[in-house]
């Protein structure tokens, strides 16, 4: 069997690549060789500083917009072959925001709704490449989050979908999983990371006694995309440390 994580020839987008979990897996791809197309909501690459976790380096930069389906109907245009699509795209709003009906809407149409009109569009080049769709949850599918109920309900109906989809196309020759971060460390989760009293509290509860990296799940998705994963179908992967143990 081909255990190398060559992906040389192989294109890759990844919605949501610009930053975070999504940019760091869009490195460790292009690191294997890939050509790695990603979006962000700014208008280009130079809108974006390293120092806060955005390399673009090597990498297509592509603006668009998650929650507007008009803007991935407008990326898909731009492709004429997908090996890999990876779902990163996401948002959570704090304070408890998201109990009010229009920010609970727009939670869910960039964390779920977007994911099916990505998968959609792409699903004809993905089936001629017998690719491989990878959709970014959250550990929160798996408890409750009391003040974001639009963010948990998302990563809920996230691997609800990577499940109904593994088994809908996997026929077609696509395979389509998820992965489950825990905490990782990214501009998103600095309203814990930054608190020194969260921080501490959490680390306590992880066995691995630390936060993870994004670099942590960008390997679990160059696995998730090869050969070496090539009977896993519908699976979303908890990587978390051990918290939810």
């Amino acid at each position: 069997m081909d255990t190398s994580l060559n992906y040389s020839g192989k294109t890759v987008c990844i919605i949501g690549g610009s930053s975070g979990i999504g940019n760091a897996t869009a490195q460790a791809f292009r690191g294997c060789g890939a050509e790695v197309h990603v979006t962000g909501t700014r208008a280009s690459e130079d809108d974006y500083d390293k120092a806060d976790g955005s390399d673009l380096d090597g990498l297509h930069y592509h603006q668009v917009d998650a929650a507007d389906d008009r803007d991935i109907e407008q990326l898909r245009q731009k492709f004429d072959r997908l090996d890999v699509l990876i779902c990163s795209q996401g948002m959570v709003m704090y304070k408890r925001a998201e109990f009010e009906p229009e920010n609970f809407n727009k939670v869910i149409q960039v964390n779920l709704n977007s994911l099916m009109t990505c998968t959609g569009q792409f699903y004809d080049l993905l089936k001629d490449s017998q690719g491989a769709v990878i959709i970014i949850s959250s550990t929160a599918a798996f408890h409750a989050t009391v003040g974001n109920p639009a963010y948990n309900a998302s990563k809920t109906g996230a691997m609800g979908l990577t499940r109904t989809l593994g088994k809908a196309w996997a026929p077609d020759g696509i395979r389509v999983n998820g992965i489950a971060p825990g905490l990782i460390a990214t501009k998103m989760t600095k309203v814990t990371t930054d608190n020194p009293k969260r921080r501490d509290a959490t680390i306590r509860s992880i066995p691995l006694g630390r936060i993870g990296d994004p670099d942590d799940m960008a390997g679990l998705s160059l696995y998730l995309a090869s050969p070496l994963a090539g009977y896993i179908v519908g699976q979303t992967i908890i990587a978390d440390g051990g918290l939810l143990l």
